[in-house]
């Protein structure tokens, strides 16, 4: 068979409602038969208690279908068997979930199999169990089959002995797993664990002995920008989506905004917000959601962006609270996906490096800083961080994970290693001709002041810079290159963050940038960027030769 789980036309189909599922399901009769039994339950919260096929729109339909239809009748194996699916908030996921487990603990044949559904917390679990026991209370054939047990949320059925767990997920709940059939509930919460990668690796290892087993992936947005499992699953999903990877075992469905919709904000039309909610006008009350919309719109942007993000599936880039630095509202218009440390060291006439941070649980931050000879800006940033944070910090040690993978943070090994890394940078700056100085926090200035100082780096060109109030000029100077497009950065998710965590005080006529939150909110590589920029905001002479040449001067 020949069959594909991408669907590169995706914006199209989305604004016009099309199904996102490019693919029939394989077998269609055992999907027919999955459908026809989802179809019979009784949905008793729901207004005149109407069968699950009745209240359903197409796009229920299609995805139950493409779930069960996967599985080979005559040999047992599944040939689709990872799904995620995205959708906004109040689009029946709990239902849908509920519908899928139940399904499957019918239709399995494997004697004393193991389902399960696992949720973040109590209560998320409480959502998706409450629809299976009430879908089983309705009906007397399934009250007859199915053991019900409301105490350990659990169903089994009374021939095969098959037992659907729903559960709150830790390490000890799903250690020793062999479920053949698994479904995350609320994926975007499990990004915030730090452990959550090995829990779910532990939850769904019985798959690798159950051929006819699946996992589905089921969220809605996250509140905060995706970390963890969440983005490392999402990203994946959407390559497959868009073509970019090819795994016919791996079936996407997201429910997003096409990035021209994103780009020109139509997301924030209500017009447009049935594009996310598949269940617009069914399961999503529209008035509610036009009331909600209104509410959150005078309510803040912090609150704004939390409906875009649960109700309209809108990611959010970077936490913006009240208190935010003032350079934040223009930070994400400056990225340039072509600035690198090469490329400042190509094209700059002049460079300073900025320094903060370094320990144990903080981040070391570095900043390069390059002028241009018109006179923009273009900073490049990379951190580093001792393991011994991802324990002390657990709270962020998905997003350092995730940084690492981007590129923009390294994890050393020991103590020094990141100070060797530090050095390596500064001489490679030195060595281009245009280092003009080097700025580190007098209040962390021992051991880098020391390991630089064993380079042939000039003791004169390595100077402390003064923090609290003193910065206020660098900082409001790169306020106003951000707000008037001429300061440029490479592109990286760890200083949205930074940008993101900064919190801004203000005494007098100065400006104070402090954390959102202590020790969680790192902020260290942003301020090494201020320490740059306090050089670079005196004016320094330019640099070397191929800088006049620009210039349209030549020494000879």
């Amino acid at each position: 068979m020949e069959w594909t789980t991408s669907c590169t036309d995706w914006e199209d189909r989305i604004v016009q409602r099309q199904s996102l599922i490019t693919c029939p399901p394989l077998f269609p009769q055992v999907a027919n038969d999955a459908w026809e039994m989802c179809s019979g339950f009784v949905l008793t919260d729901v207004a005149g208690q109407p069968l699950l096929g009745d209240a359903s729109l197409p796009w229920v339909r299609d995805f139950i279908k493409a779930v069960f239809g996967a599985e080979d009748p005559e040999t047992g194996r599944r040939h689709i068997n990872e799904f995620m699916l995205m959708v906004s908030k109040k689009n029946a996921k709990s239902t849908i979930a509920a519908a899928i487990m139940l399904c499957a603990l019918l239709m399995n044949w494997r004697q004393s199999a193991e389902l399960l559904i696992l949720s973040p917390t109590k209560e998320i679990a409480d959502n998706s169990y409450k629809p299976i026991r009430d879908f089983i209370k309705a009906d007397e054939e399934l009250s007859a089959l199915l053991k019900v047990q409301d105490y350990f949320r659990t169903i089994t059925h009374l021939e095969t002995g098959a037992t659907l767990k729903v559960v709150a997920a830790d390490s000890d709940t799903v250690s020793g797993k062999k479920a053949s059939f698994v479904f995350v509930d609320e994926l975007h919460e499990f990004g915030k664990q730090a452990k959550a990668s090995n829990m779910l690796l532990e939850a769904t290892g019985g798959l690798a002995s159950r051929p006819e087993g699946f996992v589905i992936y089921a969220t809605t947005q996250s509140a905060e920008p995706p970390a963890g499992v969440f983005l490392t699953k999402l990203r994946y999903a959407r390559d497959v989506r868009d073509g970019k990877i090819q795994d016919r075992k791996f079936l996407p469905v997201i429910y997003e905004f096409p990035q021209a919709m994103l780009d020109s904000k139509a997301y924030e039309e209500l017009d447009n917000a049935y594009i996310t909610n598949p269940n617009w006008g069914a399961s999503v009350d529209i008035e509610r959601i036009t009331q909600l919309h209104s509410q959150a719109k005078a309510s803040g942007e912090k609150e704004f962006k939390e409906f875009l993000a649960k109700h309209l599936n809108v990611q959010i880039g970077m936490n913006l609270s009240a208190d935010r630095w003032a350079g934040a509202d223009f930070w994400a218009q400056n990225a340039d996906k072509a600035v690198s440390l090469d490329f400042i060291l190509e094209n700059c006439e002049v460079v300073t490096v900025g320094i903060d941070g370094g320990g144990l649980d903080d981040l070391l931050g570095l900043t390069v800083l390059g002028r241009m000879s018109d006179g923009k800006w273009f900073a490049w940033s990379h951190a580093w961080a001792h393991p011994s944070v991802l324990e002390r910090r657990k709270e962020v040690a998905p997003r350092l994970q995730d940084f690492a993978r981007d590129g923009d943070l390294t994890m050393v090994k020991q103590i020094g290693d990141d100070l060797e890394d530090v050095v390596q940078i500064c001489e490679q700056v030195y060595e281009s001709g245009l280092l003009d100085k080097i700025g580190i926090d007098p209040g962390g200035i021992g051991s880098i002041l020391d390991s630089l100082q064993d380079t042939g780096i000039p003791h004169d060109q390595i100077v402390g810079v003064a923090q609290t109030w003193r910065l206020s000029a660098a900082i409001k100077t790169v306020e106003r290159k951000l707000a008037g497009g001429v300061f440029g950065f490479a592109e990286s998710p760890m200083m949205n963050w930074c940008v993101g965590n900064a919190k801004i005080e203000i005494k007098g006529s100065n400006v104070y940038i402090t954390k959102q939150a202590a020790g969680t909110a790192k902020i260290d590589p942003l301020m090494s960027l201020f320490n740059a920029a306090y050089l670079m905001a005196e004016n320094p002479v330019a640099k070397g030769k191929s800088v006049y040449e620009t210039r349209g001067l030549r020494f000879l």
